[in-house]
């Protein structure tokens, strides 16, 4: 089992390759019980969106992108995501790449 043992290394080199690029918890093998890093999150105001995200929401501090089809409910899911935000004190950027966004329905 040479061939499987020289595969092992190099899968292992990959991952620490990669996690000194990006940090731990950037790739982790399918199957092992490695626990999640504590990320801070903000909720997006949907408890069964929450959950199914697997933290607990967005992850705080980094760049989130929302995407879909037109009128599934992506601005107002980002406004959500921000009014949590500016709740516990925070600041959020918003922006807005289809120019639709409704400043009198944001407030």
């Amino acid at each position: 089992m040479p061939a499987e043992n020289q595969k092992e290394k190099a899968i292992d080199l990959a991952i620490s390759q990669i996690e000194r690029q990006f940090g731990k918890g950037a790739i982790m093998r399918l199957g092992t019980d490695a626990l999640i890093p504590d990320i801070p999150v903000i909720s997006t105001g949907s408890l069964a969106l929450d959950i199914a995200l697997g933290i607990g929401g967005v992850p705080r501090g980094r760049v989130v992108e929302i995407f879909g089809p037109e009128a599934s409910g992506k601005t107002t899911l980002a406004l959500h995501i921000v009014a949590e935000a500016q709740k516990k004190g925070g600041i959020a950027g918003f922006i807005d790449a289809e120019h639709a966004l409704d400043v009198a329905y944001a407030r």
